[in-house]
C-alpha cells in the first residue's frame, strides 16, 4: 500500500516550486521526491524492518521531512522527539519500545541505531500486524505525567488528500506536537512551501515573514501576546501575512482584541485539536470573536456537562502508558469546559484548571485577560491554591516591567478590577516572578 501517493503526486506537479525553507536555504519539491527515494533507500540498507518503532530525534529540516514520509511509506511506527524534551528521551523511548533510532543535528547530519528492543505492546503489535504506519506523540504532561498517543497514521493523512490553500506557511509549532505535524502535511499537501524558525522569538519571527513573505503564521496565544509586548511588529514589513491561527490554549480576550485592532487585515483563526485527535476543521465567528464552530467531515461534536466530546475517524488507538480515555460509543472526552451559543462554542479552559471559590467558577484565561490590559504587566499566569474555607482561591503570578513592590501592585491591581472583575475572581493571592512563564511549545505554564 503506497501511504503518500498522493503526496508525492503533488511533489511531481510542482517540481520547480519552493517546498521548504531552512537556514536560509531553499529547496524544491524535485529535491524533497529525490531525499524521500533516498531514504527509503538506506531504510532497507540499514536494515530497518518495515513495522519497527523508530525515534525520529531532530527538530524540523529537509532530510527531517523526507525521512518522515519514507518512513510511513516504511509503514514505521514514528515517535518523533525535538530538542524540547532532551531530558525525557530515554523516557519516551521506554514508554514507545522504540527499536530503532534516528539522529538529525542541526546540520542535517544524520546517525542511526538500533535499540535492541522489541516492541510488545499490544497497540504496537496491532499496527505491526496490519501492516500501517503509526505515530506516536507525547503529550506536554503540564498537569502530571506525559501520555503518549498511538495511531493510525493512514486516518490522520486522510483530510489531507483534499486540496485546500497553497501558502507560504512558518512552522512555528514543534515537529513533535500534533499542531506541527498537521501544518507540515497541509502545506505540503497543497504544495506551498513550509518556512522553518530556529529562534522563535518575536523579532526572529517577524524577520522571517518579511524576508520570505509567509502568509500563514499558526502560533499559540502566548507567543502572539510576547509579540504584541515586544512590539516587533513595529520594526517589519508583515504585509505579506493574510492569516494567523492560534490553538493549543485559551485566547485571552484582550489579546485577541488588540491583536484584531492592529491587524485588521490580517485573518485571526481560531483552531481546535488533540494530540488523540487530530486537529478538527474549524470556523472562528469573526476575527475579534472567542467563538468557534469546530467538526466538519470526520469529526462529531457534543457537549455533556458543560465538556466539550468528540468522536473522529482520526482518534489515537489509544494510550501506550495509560487506560483508554474513550466511552464505550467512542466518544473522547476531552476535559475541555465550554459555553454552547448556536452552532458556535467558546472554550473556557480545561476542566483541570478550573478555579472553584466558595463554589463559584473561575477559569484562569479571564482573570488572565484582564490583568494583561494593566499597565506594566508583561506576562501573568492565574491558578488554584488551596483554602480551607473557601476551597480555594484565586493566585496570580505577574511578571512586571515596572520597579513596583508587591504591595504597590496589588493597590493598583485591585483598583483596576473592581470594575471588570467580580471580587471573587480578583486574585487574592500575587506573586511577582521574574522567570518565563511558558514552555517550549509557548504554551503557558500555570503551575510552579
Amino acid at each position: 500500500m503506497m501511504y503518500i501517493d498522493f503526496l508525492l503526486d503533488v511533489f511531481r506537479s510542482h517540481r520547480v516550486a519552493d517546498a521548504m525553507v531552512w537556514q536560509d536555504q531553499t529547496f524544491s519539491y524535485a529535491w524533497l521526491l529525490d531525499a524521500v527515494q533516498r531514504w527509503q533507500e538506506r531504510l532497507k540498507e540499514e536494515a530497518i524492518a518495515p513495522g519497527s518503532v523508530v525515534s525520529v530525534e531532530a527538530d524540523l529540516s529537509p532530510h527531517t521531512v523526507a525521512l518522515l514520509l519514507a518512513l510511513i511509506e516504511h509503514r514505521s511506527i514514528v515517535v518523533p522527539l525535538t530538542a524540547s524534551v532532551e531530558t525525557k528521551k530515554p523516557e519516551f523511548r521506554d514508554i514507545a519500545q522504540v527499536e530503532a533510532i534516528i539522529k538529525v543535528d542541526r546540520e542535517d547530519q544524520v546517525r542511526m541505531q538500533n535499540t535492541g528492543v522489541v516492541a510488545t505492546h499490544a497497540l504496537l503489535r496491532q499496527l505491526k500486524q496490519s501492516q500501517r504506519s503509526g505515530l506516536v506523540l507525547f503529550s506536554s504532561g503540564s498537569t502530571g505525567k506525559s501520555k503518549a498517543a498511538i495511531h493510525d497514521f493512514v486516518p490522520l493523512l486522510a483530510k489531507f488528500t483534499v486540496p485546500r490553500h497553497s501558502l507560504r506557511t512558518l512552522v512555528f509549532l514543534l515537529f513533535d506536537h500534533i499542531g506541527g505535524i498537521n501544518t507540515l502535511f497541509y502545506v505540503l499537501s497543497n504544495a506551498g512551501c513550509v518556512v522553518t524558525v530556529q529562534d522563535r522569538s518575536p523579532d526572529a519571527v517577524c524577520a522571517t515573514i518579511q524576508k520570505y513573505r509567509v502568509q500563514l503564521l499558526p502560533t499559540s496565544p502566548t507567543f502572539l501576546n510576547l509579540l504584541l509586548l515586544s512590539e516587533a511588529y513595529t520594526r517589519y514589513d508583515l504585509s505579506s501575512l493574510e492569516m494567523v491561527t492560534y490553538g493549543t490554549e485559551v485566547m485571552p480576550e484582550s489579546t485577541l482584541t488588540r491583536l484584531h485592532r492592529l491587524f485588521p487585515h490580517i485573518l485571526l483563526l481560531q483552531t481546535y485539536g488533540l494530540s488523540e485527535l487530530g486537529i478538527l476543521r474549524s470556523k472562528s465567528k469573526s476575527s475579534d470573536s472567542l467563538l468557534v464552530r469546530v467538526g466538519g467531515e470526520g469529526f462529531e461534536t457534543r457537549v455533556v456537562d458543560g465538556l466539550l466530546e468528540v468522536r473522529a475517524q482520526s482518534a489515537m488507538l489509544g494510550y501506550l502508558n495509560a487506560p483508554s480515555p474513550f466511552t464505550a460509543d467512542g466518544w473522547f472526552q476531552t476535559g475541555d469546559a465550554v459555553e454552547v451559543e448556536g452552532e458556535y462554542l467558546r472554550i473556557l479552559g480545561r476542566k483541570s484548571e478550573l478555579i472553584n471559590v466558595g463554589g463559584e467558577k473561575v477559569y484562569p484565561a479571564e482573570v488572565e485577560s484582564v490583568l494583561q490590559l494593566m499597565d506594566g504587566v508583561e506576562d501573568v499566569a492565574v491558578s488554584a491554591e488551596q483554602n480551607p474555607i473557601t476551597g480555594h482561591l484565586v493566585r496570580a503570578m505577574i511578571k512586571l516591567r515596572t520597579a513596583e513592590t508587591i504591595g504597590e501592585f496589588r493597590t493598583r491591581m485591585w483598583a483596576f478590577c473592581q470594575d471588570k472583575l467580580p471580587k471573587f475572581k480578583i486574585p487574592q493571592k500575587v506573586m511577582i516572578v521574574t522567570e518565563v512563564m511558558h514552555g517550549e511549545r509557548f504554551k503557558k505554564m500555570r503551575t510552579t
